[in-house]
């Protein structure tokens, strides 16, 4: 014969069971969702275009199915720039492999063309304007903070997300990915 503690600890314990089962599956729930977004972002991405410093336009398009470092910088953030030797090296290392790299830069146009006439990269950059914050959080740099970088396997999808500077094993290891 059941006691009334033992069948209050029995609702109780089943209580817990459907809240866990609830939470578990609410988890589920959001972690498809989140993946589903960033894939939708990660599809539109190569849908993009941007203009240049130049006066020409960078289609994300002419890239898919190469592997590509993206990243995204301002000219007043010092560790963007002090990465950019950097990425220009990897770019000129690996250009010959089938890599990409494009820089997205988060900030003016004007300040921009100053600063690459100052400083020069070889890979291409991107005007993504202000509206390259709220892209970047589309892709998964949640802060909003500068310098972020992705690596995009040529199947297009997101391999590494790196948010702050990057150092030569970061790119040392995604050389040889693709």
């Amino acid at each position: 014969m059941s006691t009334p503690t033992s069948v209050h600890r029995r609702r109780l314990v089943g209580g817990v069971a459907a809240v866990a089962g609830l939470a578990g599956a609410g988890l589920a729930w959001w972690k498809h969702q989140s993946e589903s977004a960033l894939s939708q972002a990660e599809q539109a991405l190569w849908r993009l275009q941007f203009d240049t410093p130049s006066g020409g336009v960078l289609d994300m398009q002419a890239m898919r199915g190469k592997p590509v470092l993206l990243n995204f910088w301002a000219t007043w953030c010092p560790p963007c720039v002090e990465e950019m030797p950097l990425i220009d090296r990897f770019f000129k290392e690996n250009a010959g492999n089938g890599w990409q790299v494009v820089g997205l830069a988060v900030d003016q146009p004007g300040a921009v063309r100053q600063f690459l006439q100052k400083t020069p990269v070889s890979y291409p950059i991107g005007m993504a304007g202000l509206g390259g914050t709220e892209l970047g959080r589309s892709l998964g740099n949640l802060s909003g903070g500068l310098p972020f970088t992705l690596l995009l396997g040529a199947s297009g999808v997101v391999l590494h997300r790196k948010m702050g500077k990057l150092s030569p094993a970061d790119l040392q290891l995604w050389a040889g990915l693709k």
